[in-house]
């Protein structure tokens, strides 16, 4: 981490300390009605954690529409979900 700003060592932290140890129970792709209410025209994938937190990739941190996600999942052979 000594390469990383003092603002991005903050996001890491905070994010090591809400996503550390928590478990993927339910993946499923946003619905129409969601993505709509969040003014969004793309549908991405939606991961839901054990403590009811769930995770949207966006494209891009402001949230101006829904994003992609790439697995790396070695025995899986790699992929990117749209």
């Amino acid at each position: 981490m000594k390469h990383m700003s003092k603002t991005d060592q903050q996001h890491a932290e905070k994010m090591r300390a809400a996503l550390k140890g928590r478990k993927i129970i339910d993946v499923r792709y946003m619905t129409k009605k969601e993505a709509d209410a969040w003014g969004w025209y793309n549908r991405p994938v939606v991961m839901f954690l054990d403590d009811k937190t769930f995770l949207v990739p966006m494209r891009d941190d402001e949230g101006n529409d829904g994003g992609a996600i790439h697995c790396t999942a070695v025995e899986h052979g790699g992929y990117t979900i749209t």
